[in-house]
């Protein structure tokens, strides 16, 4: 293709964002942002959105890559979005995320950057950088106008466009190949009725060869019968469910139905069996959440006379190896489908701990004093109250895992306030191929 340089500029790309781009500096100065880039790259670019005080570029040539540019294995890597850094060596996207824990926690946690970086340790890689999520989610529409009325995939990056895949590299192996047929079975399902399918989850566990389908859709009548039969012929999942809710990013489930199957999806960690629900949250890479799960008890060095707490604690990954070693464990989540499944959890494994449904910066306050404690809270971080709360409890050390180094690192100044000292910090790497990186941290009073 020949580049129109009349309209681009010759850029030098440095590093990878705490997002999907590169970035580099045009000749102005200003800082550019690059999707598709790499460490290291010349590119010819072209802006597409310009700033006061920076802009986004798309590559028009690459002129010269970089030393840690590869071949995207991924057909799909350009259209799909869902691997932004699939172009870049796994060893420069694991210095690269570690680099960005600690540049967060020196623009937003107040650290100078030689007690950042003698903070943050290197990070724990994943085994696999292919073939790790348990779980993939495809979105789903409808469209009259079409001659394939019903679509099934992934978001083009910056839309809402759905591009269709027949794989997805990064998934289990048992799912790898599951969006096509998955996309020819629901089309025949279907027929030329729509079914307000908007979305579908797979889940798949090598470990237990659990494979579970969840259709999303908004409510009404549902041809659970055909559905769940095509769906069985198909594809031999152990679980069909149905999740009917309203579209949209503030979604209210209005109902779980099991259509076939067990009606839940099992996984196991580190021996402790989890039964979890389509709606409930759970980590994608089981083998990096044994990972964190043993930093968390290495680091909180609890006894069996611990009196511990999990916030914000889902369908209990920490809850039950906590309620293995501890005395006594409080279990605090407000997501209703995630308390029954701890409770069902904790029956299923012989073990015990105290279920709070609620929220974690009411429920905290009336816990008491405390040995240890854990929180895993969203990727907006904790409540504005909980760090002087944990400080109430008298607990001498506590554990923080953290999906975003932003609000971690806010959160790190608000806890030190408090009285505490961050002692370590572990990034552990769930997400190969993407810029997501979670952090284990350890805080002493």
């Amino acid at each position: 293709m020949r580049v129109d340089y009349s309209v681009s500029e010759i850029v030098e790309l440095t590093g990878l964002t705490q997002g999907s781009s590169a970035v580099g500096r045009l000749v102005s100065g200003k800082t550019v942002f690059v999707d598709q880039g790499a460490p290291g790259d010349i590119v010819a670019v072209e802006i597409t959105k310009d700033s006061k005080r920076h802009c986004q570029a798309r590559i028009l040539d690459l002129i010269e890559a970089g030393p840690s540019r590869v071949t995207p294995p991924c057909p799909f890597y350009a259209q799909c979005g869902g691997c932004p850094w699939m172009q870049v060596t796994y060893e420069e996207q694991l210095r690269s995320k570690r680099a960005n824990v600690v540049e967060q926690l020196v623009r937003i946690g107040g650290k100078d950057r030689a007690s950042a970086e003698a903070l943050i340790a290197s990070p724990i890689a994943s085994k696999r950088q292919l073939n790790y999520r348990n779980k993939v989610e495809l979105h789903a529409a409808y469209d009259n106008t079409k001659k394939h009325q019903f679509r099934i995939g992934f978001h083009h990056p910056g839309s809402h466009t759905i591009v269709e895949t027949k794989s997805c590299l990064v998934a289990a192996k048992n799912i790898e190949k599951v969006p096509g047929a998955l996309r020819g079975a629901l089309r025949y399902a279907q027929g030329n009725q729509d079914l307000g399918i908007f979305r579908v989850g797979l889940r798949a566990s090598e470990r237990t060869g659990s494979l579970e389908i969840a259709l999303w859709t908004t409510p009404g009548p549902f041809p659970r019968a055909r559905v769940s039969s095509i769906l069985k012929d198909s594809l031999k999942p152990t679980s069909i469910v149905r999740v009917m809710a309203d579209p949209g990013k503030a979604r209210k489930i209005k109902g779980v139905e099991a259509l076939a199957g067990k009606g839940y999806w099992e996984e196991k960690l580190l021996g402790l069996t989890y039964k979890v629900s389509a709606p409930s949250f759970f980590q994608v890479n089981s083998a990096q959440a044994e990972s964190m799960i043993k930093l968390v008890l290495d680091g909180l060095a609890i006894s069996p006379e611990s009196y511990c707490a999990d916030l914000y604690c889902g369908a209990g990954t920490f809850t039950l190896p906590l309620a293995e070693h501890c005395g006594e464990v409080f279990a605090v989540e407000s997501q209703a489908s995630s308390v029954r499944d701890l409770r069902r959890n904790l029956e299923v494994n012989d073990l015990f701990a105290e279920v709070i449904g609620g929220d974690t910066a009411r429920e905290l306050p009336e816990l008491g004093e405390l040995d240890g404690l854990v929180v895993d809270p969203p990727r907006v971080g904790l409540a504005a109250s909980v760090p002087s709360d944990i400080a109430a409890t008298g607990t001498k050390r506590f554990a923080y895992v953290s999906c975003n180094p932003s609000t971690w690192a806010r959160d790190v100044a608000l806890i030190e306030s408090s009285g505490y000292r961050l002692i370590s910090a572990t990034p552990v790497d769930l997400f190969p191929q993407t810029y997501h990186i979670e952090t284990v941290s350890i805080f002493e009073k």
